[in-house]
């Protein structure tokens, strides 16, 4: 059973999540019976059974043995996920593989839907062969179809806004064109004329395409100057689109840079800062990181659900983005470093994605303790 423990929760100011100090696979069977099929995004960043001695963890097992704990957590978690819900799964090169294995047999192949690959390093290592610079996210979903009709596209890049520009002065602003003529295998014959460009040019749809618009449609689009015919005035017609009318959003790619979503080494520094006497993780990971799972995997209100917590960047980031969550962790760091951070971040804590997030602190959480019945 879970066991409240007042003194390390802070739920003054009411609750957005729930933390947990036990054995993850005891307490995910007991949150089943309040949470199945409830949670739309887990994140979880087990351990990569690398062979190294970390502050905290030694991460080293037989390879059965790993395997067979990470299959076990991996099913008590999806009776948990919403049939549009994903998990997005952590992991180096040394176990990648024989995880994706376990995973497509656990969730079916079919609801595979990437491998994302994250610069966790910018720096060379020149101690080995190669410099490994990167890790992975496992992404797969409850039921794929599902997921990717609610997956969010993410805001568009400065790169992306950088194209458009305003090279006539339009009052309306920055705006880019695309083309005013489109594949013709539906087109009607109304879609087929001249167009006379105002340097007196005449253009024709090329073969196999016709103009978006009819002639009708055409004619005001020009006069209304939303179409645009070079800085000569004898271009190919192209049709403007304002900067002011659209709200960028792009399918998000599966090459996640350090520039965006920081590394290792940079989010380690963020929780020195918040405990600098403190022994804390070696290789957390940076809430960039986290936030951009969040932003493609839930929207404000969902539940998202970590059981391998650490250090505590699920559960920090999902409350300055105004998610639920809940964290399981079985180490005693829970209190001296998890429930302090979250603390920090009622509190206001500015690091991290603070300032992304424009948080400035609020609501609270509840510390719970698994305890055999």
């Amino acid at each position: 059973m879970l066991k409240k423990i007042k003194k390390h929760s802070y739920d003054e100011a009411g609750v957005n999540g729930e933390i947990i100090h036990g054995d993850n696979l005891l307490a995910l069977q007991e949150l089943s019976k309040k949470y199945c099929s409830a949670v739309k995004c887990v994140y979880i960043d087990p351990p990569y059974n690398n062979g190294e001695d970390y502050n905290h963890y030694m991460d080293s097992r037989e390879h059965v043995e790993w395997l067979s704990m990470i299959e076990a957590r991996l099913k008590a978690l999806k009776h948990l996920l919403s049939d549009d819900g994903s998990i997005w799964i952590s992991i180096d090169d040394g176990e990648v593989h024989y995880l994706k294995v376990a995973a497509d047999k656990i969730f079916g192949r079919e609801n595979f839907v990437t491998t994302v690959i994250w610069q966790q390093r910018t720096t060379r290592e020149n101690r080995k062969a190669f410099s490994n610079n990167h890790e992975y996210i496992l992404v797969y979903s409850k039921n794929v179809k599902a997921f990717s009709a609610v997956a969010n596209k993410l805001p568009g890049t400065q790169e992306i806004l950088d194209r458009y520009k305003n090279p006539d002065n339009d009052p309306r602003g920055p705006w880019q064109s695309v083309s005013a003529n489109v594949q013709a295998g539906h087109a009607v014959p109304s879609q087929f004329y001249p167009i006379i460009s105002p340097r007196g040019r005449v253009h024709s749809p090329p073969n196999g395409r016709c103009w978006a618009y009819n002639k009708i449609r055409m004619d005001k689009e020009i006069s209304e100057n939303n179409v645009w015919f070079g800085k000569d005035g004898n271009g190919v017609p192209r049709i403007k689109k304002f900067l002011k009318d659209k709200i960028v959003k792009v399918t998000p790619e599966t090459i996640w840079l350090a520039e965006e979503c920081g590394t290792s080494k940079s989010a380690k520094k963020h929780v020195l800062k918040m405990f600098p006497d403190e022994t804390v993780f070696d290789t957390p990971k940076p809430e960039e990181l986290v936030r951009k799972v969040l932003s493609i995997a839930t929207n404000p209100g969902d539940l998202v659900l970590d059981a391998f917590l650490g250090s505590g960047t699920t559960a920090a980031v999902a409350h300055k983005m105004g998610r639920r969550y809940i964290g399981i962790e079985a180490g005693d760091h829970i209190v001296d470093i998890v429930a302090r951070r979250l603390r920090y971040v009622v509190e206001g804590e500015a690091g991290g994605i603070s300032k992304l997030e424009g948080w400035h602190g609020g609501g609270g959480f509840e510390f719970y303790r698994y305890v055999s019945e």
